[in-house]
């Protein structure tokens, strides 16, 4: 099921969106300042390209400079990046069929706002 889930997930608009995030992730590497944050892009392009199956999960390990960077992302990319995916995710929860897709918006809108000090593992 996960593997149809993902597949749909492809055809109707999850290829694009992940092309969108690991651009934006080589735009952000031409700095030096921005390539923990293309790393972080490239990461969300990532579950973008295949959610289904993936879980959210913090690192233990994770301290203080991945709060201020956090800090720094939610300001900068994070809100409308997260908007996005809310926006996408209430109008797919209005059908029956759209709720398993609405959901993985929901979950990469989580991620979206904090990406910092998370990694994404197989569920």
């Amino acid at each position: 099921m996960k593997f149809l889930g993902n597949i749909i997930w492809l055809i109707f608009g999850g290829i694009e969106t992940a092309i969108e995030y690991i651009l934006a992730s080589l735009a952000l590497m031409i700095t030096i300042i921005g390539i923990p944050f293309g790393i972080q892009s490239l990461k969300l392009g990532m579950l973008c390209l295949w959610p289904f199956g993936k879980k959210v999960v913090r690192k233990p390990t994770s301290g203080c400079l991945s709060t201020v960077m956090n800090i720094i992302w939610f300001f900068v990319g994070g809100i409308p990046i997260a908007l996005t995916h809310i926006g996408f995710g209430i109008l797919l929860y209005i059908t029956i069929l759209g709720i398993p897709f609405g959901k993985q918006h929901f979950k990469m809108a989580h991620m979206a706002l904090t990406p910092f000090g998370r990694e994404i593992i197989d569920a």
